[in-house]
This record gives structure tokens, C-alpha cells and sequence, in this order.
């Protein structure tokens, strides 16, 4: 009966969309569907209930994340497991290759956002902030530098901390730790002229407390891809193709 399970399993995930033997395709069916990466994304800082998840999707069915959960354990992606008292909750946490899927996120994320139509001013959760910056640095200007960041918001606190050319990053750690630098908004998105449109901290509704100059060295780490030109074919030119 173990056999037979796992032929069932292998499949449902293997070809069930596309019937092609490629690595890539059986990436896209084992977490193309949608949805599937961004809750991934979401338990990549640690584990979470099923309540966090929704809230930081709101687009989100409760139906639809059930299937996902469900579809993501099945195949070995993340794990459910009950927290010990007084918490006694059930949360969702990734396996070891789960946590693998932050690589293929961060050269995903590196791509899309050369497009023009990225649109930047659209929502963003404190995890997506938090993963932006450990996606957008560059470890080689980073060398000798070392730092820790708090980022407070009306419902957050974020933390980072920059050692030996990387960021390690974490959401509301208890106690909050001693920090080099720390920057408060209202809003997470507020933080991002700071550290990609290199603006003014108290232009973007930003407080500043620490180094100016070490906040200044800090942010320059941080830097967006070149856009690619947006082509399009025009009159005759799409009815010559």
C-alpha cells in the first residue's frame, strides 16, 4: 500500500500540467500554482498560523490556502505542527528544502523588477521588505561592515543585522535587541525611498535615530537592477511579424 501511494503521488505532481520532463516544469507544478510562492514567502522568516498568513494576504481565500497548505505538505514543502503551551497553536513551517525556495525567489525578484511595469507604490508586507533587502544587497560593498537595524511601524518590528557581507533578518524578536541605527514610519513601504529611491529619510515619513553616516553607508548597500526597455511593436511593423 506504500508503493502505491507513492506512485499516486509522483503522479499527480510530475506532468499533470505540462507532461514534460523538464526541471523547470516540474518546478512550475510542484509551486506554480498561485498563490503558492507568496505564502512561502511569508513563512520564510519562521513559522506562522494559518490567521497570520491570511492577514498578509488578503486577497487570499480561506478555502484557497487550505488547498495550498494541504498541496505544499503533501509534497514536502513545509510542515504543520502544534507549538508547546501556553501557545498550544497549530503554525506552518518550512522544511529544509522549503527554505531552499528563498534562492529561486531572490534571481525571480532580481528579474521581474528590471520590467517597467513593476509597479512599486502597490502593498507590501514586512516579510517582503525584509526578504527585498537580503535580495538587493551587495554583499562585496558590505565587506568590513558591521550593523544592526531596528525598523519600527505602527504594528512592527523588523530587525537587521549586517555581519561578515550578510544580512540576517528577523520580525518582531522578543526583546526587541540593542540596535546601531533605527527607523520608524508608519508603513513598511515608507522605507523603501530610503533604501531604493535614495531619498531623504524625512522625505519619506521616516525617523532617523543613530550615525547619519553609518545609515548613509548602510542604505548604499541596497540597489535596484537596471529597467529593460519596454518594446513594442507599432502598425506596420507588428503586421509585417
Amino acid at each position: 500500500m506504500k508503493l502505491q501511494n507513492k506512485t499516486i503521488l509522483s503522479q499527480e505532481a510530475h506532468g499533470r500540467w505540462y507532461e514534460d520532463a523538464c526541471a523547470a516544469a516540474f518546478a512550475m507544478e510542484l509551486i506554480g500554482e498561485r498563490w503558492s510562492l507568496l505564502i512561502v514567502r511569508e513563512l520564510m522568516l519562521g513559522p506562522r498560523r494559518f490567521s497570520d498568513i491570511r492577514a498578509e494576504l488578503p486577497g487570499l481565500s480561506a478555502k484557497v490556502l487550505t488547498e495550498r497548505l494541504a498541496r505544499m505538505e503533501e509534497i514536502g514543502v513545509l510542515v504543520r505542527r502544534k507549538l508547546p503551551p501556553p501557545a498550544a497553536t497549530q503554525v506552518f513551517e518550512l522544511t529544509e528544502w522549503g527554505y531552499g525556495l528563498e534562492e529561486v525567489m531572490q534571481v525571480l525578484g532580481r528579474w521581474s523588477v528590471r520590467s517597467p511595469l513593476h509597479d512599486s507604490t502597490l502593498p507590501l508586507t514586512p516579510t517582503s521588505f525584509l526578504l527585498s533587502l537580503r535580495t538587493m544587497m551587495d554583499p562585496a560593498r558590505a565587506e568590513g561592515l558591521e550593523v544592526r537595524v531596528l525598523f519600527r511601524t505602527a504594528t512592527e518590528l523588523l530587525f537587521a543585522h549586517l555581519a561578515e557581507c550578510e544580512l540576517h533578518v528577523s520580525r518582531n524578536p522578543d526583546p526587541a535587541p540593542d540596535a546601531d541605527l533605527k527607523l520608524e514610519a508608519d508603513t513598511v513601504s515608507q522605507f523603501l525611498g530610503v533604501f531604493y529611491g535614495k531619498r531623504p529619510a524625512d522625505e519619506c515619513g521616516v525617523t532617523l535615530t543613530g550615525d547619519p553616516a553609518l545609515a548613509a553607508r548602510f542604505t548604499d548597500l541596497f540597489s535596484l537592477p537596471p529597467k529593460c526597455p519596454l518594446v513594442r511593436l507599432q502598425g506596420d511593423q507588428a503586421g509585417a511579424e
